[in-house]
């Protein structure tokens, strides 16, 4: 922490502990930098930014002073993004904390993706570009020769679109955020898979959507509490993953799917269905996309599961008219994406060097699992779930366990684990859980401490 942050923080602390009182005058900016020991400028600007922050007031002449209003309600969330915060924390710590072992990550390591060099691909793409495509914008769609290679895509997943009814995003995250912008008014009842994919509950929090969740069985979600929740609630939507499942590494059955989509039909809703691992899957796995064909199913993608998280390049699919308006509330957000990223992947797709490296991925994956799933198994870990071609596992840990305690535990040994709380949108009875990430499954320090803390 630099000297400017570490006076910020040391009278941000006397302020909310209430030492520092309302219209309390600080020492002057001298005297403050003789204490600190730090120049004036420092000081200066740390007042500046408490300013800023509605902490101080700053009085010609006279100097600084605690504000009388404590204006710290204008950086403290609201109710609705309070929550939403709260339900990403676990995405807080895999973008900020450090950890030696890190089974609750979601992403895969380094040296799955080794051959992967996007700084040599970037230089030689801008190097054959103009100076418009370089520096002007992109249509709002996205790169046209990736939208026309997606479609075909999609086709091999015998799911029939054009390249009008593809729309690139940044990642799936961006997609889902769209699309729930556009589904979804305040007070509307989302249905969400229970344990389910856990950024997405920040999304629907923050637009003050309702979520409710769903459970999760091992071949898709449990029609008999999908139908309990229509009746309670009439959603607008259910987001649900149904391959390669995040948390759970389940997949739906091709039953299921189609009960699934009846039930659709007969109470209304639409369904998302994310696909991130769609990539490293059998084409033929049971999509609802490829049942449905588009007409009550959104289906959204992305490469940021199968080249890098740094590499923001999604897409969203849908009936064409859903499409446009997507896209108009895409100009409205963000513009548009990154013409050069999807060029990239465009480049990597038709060069044949994305299906190289999707063919290494798979083989790392496969064998990761097998041995991930021995060794938890050994560790005295439940696996409850089917392993279905994914990054994940989830281990019931027995009665008797709290599991928030468990990965408080854990961060001490600089372990990070991932509750199975946060993947759930309310309250839940559930046996305490963790989801585990087969590429650390296997560390001999995770293991042990498992082994340990469970006895």
């Amino acid at each position: 922490m630099g000297r400017t942050d570490a006076i910020i923080e040391k009278l941000r602390a006397q302020i909310e502990s209430g030492l520092l009182k309302p219209g309390h005058r600080l020492l002057s900016v001298r005297a403050a930098a003789v204490e600190a020991g730090v120049s004036k400028n420092t000081v200066a600007e740390a007042y500046d930014r408490l300013v800023a922050q509605g902490l101080l007031s700053s009085k010609q002449g006279s100097g600084y002073f605690v504000t009388s209003g404590r204006s710290l309600a204008s950086g403290t969330p609201s109710a609705h993004i309070a929550e939403a915060i709260d339900s990403a924390s676990l995405l807080r710590e895999q973008l900020v904390r450090h950890y030696a072992v890190r089974v609750g990550d979601g992403r895969p390591p380094a040296e799955w993706m080794g051959r992967l060099d996007f700084g040599r691909q970037l230089a030689q793409l801008k190097s054959g570009l103009d100076t418009e495509a370089n520096h002007g914008y992109s249509s709002p769609w996205g790169y046209q020769p990736l939208r026309e290679r997606l479609a075909l895509m999609l086709i091999e997943r015998s799911i029939h679109a054009s390249p009008d009814q593809v729309l690139l995003t940044y990642g799936a995250n961006h997609a889902l955020d769209l699309v729930s912008r556009q589904l979804l008014e305040p007070g509307d009842v989302a249905l969400v898979d229970s344990p389910g994919y856990y950024p997405l509950f920040g999304k629907l929090h923050l637009g003050k959507t309702r979520t409710i969740g769903v459970q999760r069985l091992d071949d898709g979600p449990d029609l008999d509490d999908l139908v309990r929740k229509c009746e309670m609630f009439r959603p607008k939507v259910f987001f649900t993953q149904s391959l390669a499942h995040n948390p759970t590494g389940s997949a739906i059955s091709l039953p299921v799917a189609h009960r699934l989509l009846q039930i659709a039909e007969q109470y209304g809703f639409y369904i998302v269905e994310d696909d991130p691992f769609a990539d490293i899957l059998p084409a033929a796995s049971p999509r609802l996309a490829t049942l449905d064909q588009l007409k009550r199913v959104v289906y959204i993608g992305t490469f940021s599961k199968t080249l890098s998280a740094n590499l923001r390049v999604g897409y969203v699919a849908g009936e064409a008219r859903l499409m446009e308006t997507l896209c108009d509330l895409k100009m409205l957000t963000v513009v548009n994406t990154s013409d050069l990223l999807e060029r990239i992947v465009f480049n990597m797709i038709s060069s044949g060097h994305y299906l190289r490296h999707l063919r290494r991925l798979k083989l790392h994956v496969e064998q990761a699992t097998e041995k991930a799933i021995k060794a938890v198994q050994g560790a005295g870990i439940h696996l409850p779930y089917s392993a279905n071609g994914g990054y994940y596992l989830w281990g019931e840990l027995g009665e008797g366990q709290d599991e928030l305690a468990l990965a408080r535990r854990a961060a001490k040994e600089s372990i990070f684990l991932a509750p199975g709380s946060i993947f759930r949108p309310e309250k839940s009875e559930a046996p305490a859980a963790i989801r585990i990430n087969v590429a650390y499954a296997c560390n001999p320090q995770f293991l042990q401490f498992m082994k340990t803390a469970r006895s």
